[in-house]
């Protein structure tokens, strides 16, 4: 691998990562000293013309993203047959593996990471860049907190056309229902693919998964995600919010760009209240308060058109009492007739075991509204399905009256302790005490964790859980000791090779050496075959060769010039005087100028010294 090179200056160190199309590099750039990472289209694509035009478009397509969110491109071309991308190099983990090692994240700085993600895409899509894969692996957190967008690999620009015919570029979990069908793409579809990525980060699972790409593509296309805080309670409402508009089927009811989905995650980390989303208005159900046009009363209106004069005549009481009687007879026995007195009732469906919308379907089909809605925790209840209605089913009533329904939360969810630096019995009474079992410890070697405190838990520290869950110990076992090998007289690449493998660290300086071999190791700190701490770092002196000096041209000059400049380059002076008129003047040197001599080599010169009268 040391020996591979691109572009005559990018020199390979290690290999980071395989991706879908290329294997990725971490090398040196020999011309401007810096540290670069270079994407390599796999060898199988290199021959097809369409993997290399996307390959070569994405350096076309982010070329020109400078920002502080996103990986620059520096540079891209061809080795013989093989293409290569040129990129900066980011020292940091993705959100795919801390979501897997530590389960949710807190959603504050989910929010956070969100704000800068925003960024990066307002300024792509600013240049009709859409990214088509962004997704947790695709996101880089550097040690700082800075996030950086990386991948391009099937960026395209807004305005070309150039695709597979009946093939979706993508990955499942997190496309657009549009991009899953094939259509036109815009700005809001990278959106929706950021609210799947942040519906994972806080609550630790997808909302849409299934066993193949196709199946899981069918359900973005057409099933509704759960909510946020029906799987993670303790999510912001405000958060929830933004991402459940981020994940609208329709584009149009998503944010119109990443500028104003920015703006609402400023709010959310800043604490502050969302309001309804604009741009669109939810669909009203028959149940709830609407304003609705005035309706005229059907009665009919006395006026004094059509008033008659009442005769004065006076007729027996008793001739009025039984009129009235003889309308209550008529009016109850039609009310009777007609059923008013209970016949017409409706009897209350059961809903226990539906899901909430199921319930509003079977409740309007019985002419009946849904009415309060609370939830519980029940283990025996599946999330989202009915524990119990009022009133309860098989109860008459009369139609438009409102159920009320309480609805299951699931298992009751708590929130993992944090254990870290706990010693291992401590932390198992910890988990008694938070309602969590205890499962199993697993020791590990740790450098920073002293021996018998725990290191990390699984499920990971502040994570929401079901009660009763069963948790994993990591506890350390301190700090592991290695045994260096001996690497004297070794290459420097061998050496290197046998200390990291021996989980060693190793730097190295060079020096001149006239019995080692350019390349090998003279020497090595700590000795070979003493024992170490794991990590510990090892130094190497490894021999530049013999080292060759050129012979300074020290004629004419004057003896202690001549001797000076002999030294000065590591050479030796023997002095011979002879006569002559030249006095104090080199005459003659052996070896001559410009010869080839060895560090501590003897130079003689003649001087000459002006003879005695």
């Amino acid at each position: 691998m040391e020996d591979m090179m691109f572009g005559r200056r990018y020199r390979v160190t290690e290999r980071i990562g395989s991706g879908g199309m290329a294997e990725v590099y971490k090398a040196q750039d020999e011309v401007l000293g810096r540290t670069v990472a270079v994407k390599v289209l796999h060898e199988r694509y290199a021959a097809e013309p369409n993997f290399v035009a996307r390959f070569r478009q994405e350096a076309q397509a982010a070329a020109n993203l400078q920002h502080p969110n996103i990986v620059n491109i520096y540079d891209w071309g061809r080795e013989g047959e093989t293409y290569y991308i040129v990129m900066e190099y980011v020292k940091g983990t993705d959100l795919k593996a801390m979501v897997e090692r530590q389960g949710p994240l807190d959603p504050t700085k989910v929010a956070a990471y969100a704000v800068q993600i925003c960024s990066a895409l307002a300024e792509a899509h600013g240049y009709d860049v859409i990214h088509r894969d962004i997704k947790p692996h695709n996101i880089v957190i550097t040690p700082d907190d800075t996030v950086k967008v990386m991948d391009f690999g099937i960026a395209r620009a807004g305005n070309t056309t150039m695709t597979q015919t009946g093939s979706v570029l993508g990955t499942a979990q997190y496309i657009s229902p549009e991009q899953a069908q094939g259509r036109p793409l815009g700005p809001s579809s990278d959106l929706y693919s950021l609210g799947i990525t942040l519906y994972e980060l806080v609550t630790g699972r997808l909302p849409f998964d299934a066993d193949t790409p196709v199946a899981v593509a069918l359900k973005q296309v057409n099933e509704q995600p759960v909510p946020v805080r029906q799987v993670r309670p303790a999510v912001p409402a405000s958060l929830e919010a933004v991402i459940m508009r981020a994940l609208r089927k329709d584009p149009s009811e998503r944010y119109i760009s990443a500028k104003e989905m920015r703006a609402d995650l400023k709010r959310v980390v800043s604490g502050e209240s969302l309001g309804a989303p604009a741009g669109f208005e939810p669909q009203r159900r028959m149940d709830e308060t609407s304003v609705m046009p005035a309706v005229e009363r059907a009665d009919r209106v006395r006026t004094a058109s059509n008033i008659r004069p009442v005769p004065d005549r006076r007729m027996s009481p008793w001739a009025w009492v039984g009129i009235v009687a003889l309308v209550l007879i008529v009016g109850i026995g039609a009310a009777l007739a007609l059923g008013a007195f209970g016949n017409d009732k409706i009897v209350t469906p059961s809903l226990v075991g539906l899901t909430e919308e199921e319930a509003v379907t079977e409740l309007e089909a019985a002419e009946l509204v849904l009415g309060e809605v609370t939830t519980e925790n029940d283990p025996d209840v599946e999330l989202g399905k009915i524990i119990s209605q009022t009133p309860d089913s098989g109860t008459k009533v009369e139609a438009g009256t409102a159920v009320d329904i309480v609805v299951s939360a699931g298992i009751e969810q708590v929130e993992m302790p944090d254990l870290t630096g706990l010693p291992e019995a401590d932390a198992i009474d910890a988990l008694t005490g938070a309602e969590l079992d205890y499962d199993r410890s697993v020791d590990e070697f740790n450098t920073e964790v002293a021996e018998g405190m725990v290191i990390r838990t699984e499920p990971a520290a502040l994570a929401m859980v079901p009660k009763g869950q069963s948790v994993v110990l990591y506890v350390s076992k301190g700090t592991e000791k290695v045994q260096v090998p001996d690497v004297v007289g070794s290459t420097l690449a061998d050496a290197t090779k046998d200390l990291q493998a021996a989980d060693l660290k190793v730097t190295s300086t060079e020096e001149f050496s006239d019995t080692v071999a350019k390349g090998q190791v003279i020497s090595q700190s700590p000795s070979g075959d003493v024992y170490v701490d794991a990590g510990s770092t090892v130094k190497l002196v490894v021999s530049k060769g013999v080292e060759v000096i050129i012979v300074p041209d020290v004629r004419d000059a004057s003896e202690a010039d001549a001797t000076a400049a002999l030294k000065a380059v590591g050479l030796k002076v023997n002095v011979v005087y002879t006569d002559s008129l030249d006095d104090d003047v080199v005459l003659t040197q052996s070896p001559l100028p410009n010869a080839s001599a060895s560090r501590g080599d003897t130079v003689t010169i003649t001087v000459g010294k002006t003879p005695a009268p």
